[in-house]
């Protein structure tokens, strides 16, 4: 029983240690679903009337920047909670 472990650090960091095992294989997974995604979205590339359009005014280069500042956002937050976190933990 978990519940009455005297040094309660053990408990946290095993129980870190599985969640970010849980979140490798969860990531892990998604990339791999998701590589058949992105083979069938590319089956016939003639048709793409949209994104021939939005290349010849210059704007997918705009929706390409937004997507890029999105993303490095979300991972400048969870680098930040993560480093808020382990130092709450070690300040425990």
């Amino acid at each position: 029983m978990d519940c009455y472990i005297e040094n309660k650090t053990e408990f946290a960091e095993r129980k870190k240690d599985d969640g970010m095992k849980k979140l490798k294989y969860f990531l892990l997974a998604l990339i791999a679903g998701s590589s058949n995604l992105f083979a069938l979205a590319q089956t016939d590339p003639v048709n793409v009337q949209m994104a021939d359009t939005m290349r010849s005014n210059g704007k997918i280069y705009v929706v390409v920047a937004v997507i890029l500042t999105i993303l490095a956002g979300l991972v400048l937050y969870i680098v930040r909670l993560d480093k808020k976190i382990s130092r709450l933990e070690k300040e425990k």
